[in-house]
């Protein structure tokens, strides 16, 4: 019979290091392998995202809805002339002048009765605009505690998608209003816009 050479030590070193060649064989290809499912984009010099936070700064996406322009204004408002809740044209007590027909003033004939236009809107009340889809989750659920059901819709808006929460449609612009109240009694911002249908 044949004696056997080595030893048990001996075959538990050179496992280990064939071990830890295999181990730095694996890591060396997953190091320099290009690796799926990353952000192959360049990433963003400071310079850019601080333009970036600049120009979100007084972005309010529910501007054009409140009759403001979308971009900040040059000066602070005076403090006497406080901003509107509600554009002027939907305030209650003021009447927005009809569109009027040129082919009806030619002809002599009487313009529409305002009730007309009246029946040929819709009105909503939109109780917030939101740049992530679970913060108007969150606010709809919020309203539901309250009772009131309320739609999400998704909108491109200034090159970005911002959620809007309404409540609505409603035929008429007192019901609306009284929506409108329940919820700013409520402490939530809301915001009054009308459609045409």
């Amino acid at each position: 019979m044949k004696k056997q050479r080595g030893g048990f030590a001996l075959g538990l070193v050179v496992g280990v290091l064939v071990g830890l060649a295999l181990a730095l064989a694996v890591a060396l290809y997953v190091t320099k392998v290009p690796i799926p499912f990353i952000n192959k984009v360049p990433a963003r010099t400071a310079e850019q995202e601080a333009a970036e936070a600049e120009r979100n700064r007084h972005w309010n996406p529910n501007a054009p809805l409140q009759g403001r322009s979308a971009a900040p204004p040059a000066q602070a408002p005076a403090a006497s002339q406080p901003l509107p809740d509600v554009p002027p044209g939907l305030r209650q007590g003021t009447a927005r002048p009809a569109a009027r027909d040129p082919a009806a003033i030619l002809s002599g004939a009487d313009p529409a009765p305002a009730a007309a236009t009246e029946a040929a809107l819709v009105y909503f009340v939109q109780a917030g605009a939101f740049t992530r889809a679970e913060e108007a989750e969150q606010q709809r659920a919020r309203l539901a505690m309250m009772g009131l059901s309320a739609r999400v819709t998704e909108r491109e808006q200034g090159g970005r998608t911002v959620y809007r929460v309404r409540l609505g449609p409603f035929d008429t612009q007192a019901e609306a209003d009284r929506a409108q109240d329940r919820l700013k009694s409520n402490g939530i911002d809301a915001a009054l816009v009308r459609m045409q249908r």
